[in-house]
């Protein structure tokens, strides 16, 4: 075989890799619980300076993660997160286009881009890839998204989302977080502690719950606001608790 066949050979079957090898995983995690995800390998394994502060080291930091089934979490906390995060959530296909052309037209014009993805966008990314804004992993995290979006109901894309969503400094899920700030389970957190936890996102390491800015008092306002028209929401029947 010439050796330019042979590359273009490899090539495709690289790329048809790249295209079956997640099936399998998503699939299985559609009844199985994760046990971690790639954002938390990649905090439990963080380089970080020596006491010199002339190189890096690898070292294992502590991460809390505990699984909490969505019927164990208080309804208003998943109203929460999609009223701050995405609130097209239960009907979208994975994708808010209007926000993703608004992101690209702030682009062009050099303003600071808005964030546009959405909840199935963030539970595709934080399981299985990595951040950045590069072309291959946004095109990684379109193809991972529609995987779920065709896979998964959206109950189970919003009960992981609530699970490996980082809510603090190595601190993932509505589990841990609802114990480390409020020190009670998920399943008695009032709608201002939800409030507060989801205006934390999605840059919780500034924004700690217990110790909320001015800002973020008024972001949770607001919050609390938006849970009461999404709680009333016809179209929300059957993806999102009532309140």
């Amino acid at each position: 075989m010439r050796p330019g066949r042979r590359r273009a050979r490899i090539t495709v079957l690289a790329l048809a890799g790249l295209v079956v090898f997640p099936i399998v995983p998503i699939l299985a995690l559609r009844w199985i619980d994760p046990p971690t995800t790639a954002f938390m390998l990649r905090h439990r394994f963080a380089r970080e300076p020596t006491r010199e502060g002339d190189a890096s080291a690898t070292r294992r930091t502590a991460i809390d993660y505990r699984w909490t089934d969505l019927d164990d979490v208080a309804p208003v906390m998943a109203l929460a997160v999609v009223a701050a995060e995405d609130q097209l959530f239960p009907r979208h296909r994975g994708f808010d286009v209007e926000s993703i052309e608004k992101a690209v037209s702030e682009r062009h014009r050099r303003r600071r881009v808005r964030g546009a993805s959405t909840i199935s966008q963030q539970v595709a990314k934080n399981l299985f890839l990595w951040p950045g804004r590069s072309f291959v992993r946004k095109g990684l995290e379109a193809y991972l998204t529609a995987l779920l979006e065709t896979t998964w109901p959206k109950r189970r894309i919003l009960e992981v989302y609530l699970n490996v969503a980082e809510l603090g400094d190595g601190i993932y899920g509505v589990g841990a977080a609802a114990d480390v700030y409020f020190h009670k389970q998920p399943a008695a957190l009032t709608r201002r502690e939800a409030a507060l936890l989801a205006a934390a996102l999605p840059n919780p390491k500034r924004r700690p719950a217990d110790r909320p800015s001015a800002w973020m008092l008024e972001r949770a306002r607001w919050i609390e606001g938006q849970i009461d028209q999404l709680g009333g929401a016809a179209h929300l029947a059957g993806v999102l608790p009532t309140p």
